[in-house]
């Protein structure tokens, strides 16, 4: 009886061992930064953004990357007329001070396509600043879908309000604060964009 039990287990222990665990994966989390603060002279606020961390799966290249949509040249100009806006990386404070919403592993291809469309916003096509109609929300919105997620209706100018409604569409992406720990992933790496 043990000698078939063993022979039984060889088979599922040898494809555990082939498949072994995931050694590579990038984990992508949206945040919002709470804002209404001053920090050095300057008053915070409410920001959304992006954050990818892990390994490539294809070259073992680290990946610790964020990245959020901003006015070039902040001020009260912006409550009456568009300008320039620049993608930029938070600093790591700033960062550690935001509230995850959503997070999510994708594949090495989606990775490079959420790089690939922050820079687009970056460029001569999407470089266009509007408080109120084209800001880090619409930003993360559209790194969102490109990450297969469905997203609440933008704009807005509130970014929790705004990220607690796309997680409310997304429950296998919504970050589980009474974990701890992000859910485990149920998008399909490359999934449809659907909103």
């Amino acid at each position: 009886m043990l000698s078939r039990l063993v022979r039984a287990l060889i088979p599922g222990l040898v494809l555990a061992l082939l498949a072994g665990p995931a050694l590579a994966a990038v984990t992508v989390t949206f945040y919002a930064h709470p804002g209404a603060r001053v920090r050095g002279g300057y008053l915070l606020f409410p920001h959304a953004y992006v954050q990818a961390a892990g390994t490539l799966d294809e070259t073992g290249e680290a990946v610790d990357w964020a990245a959020g949509f901003t006015a070039r040249n902040p001020g009260p100009q912006l409550l009456f007329m568009r300008d320039k806006g620049v993608v930029l990386s938070p600093d790591a404070r700033y960062v550690d001070e935001g509230k995850p919403y959503l997070t999510l592993t994708v594949s090495d291809a989606t990775y490079r396509a959420i790089r690939d469309r922050a820079d687009w916003w970056n460029g001569p096509e999407g470089w266009v600043y509007d408080l109120r109609r084209r800001n880090c929300i619409t930003f993360i919105a559209d790194l969102a879908r490109v990450a297969g997620l469905r997203t609440a209706p933008e704009p807005s100018m509130k970014p929790g309000s705004f990220l607690e409604a796309t997680a409310a569409l997304n429950p296998q992406a919504a970050w589980r604060e009474e974990e701890g720990t992000p859910p485990a992933p149920d998008i399909a790496p490359d999934a449809p964009i659907t909103d």
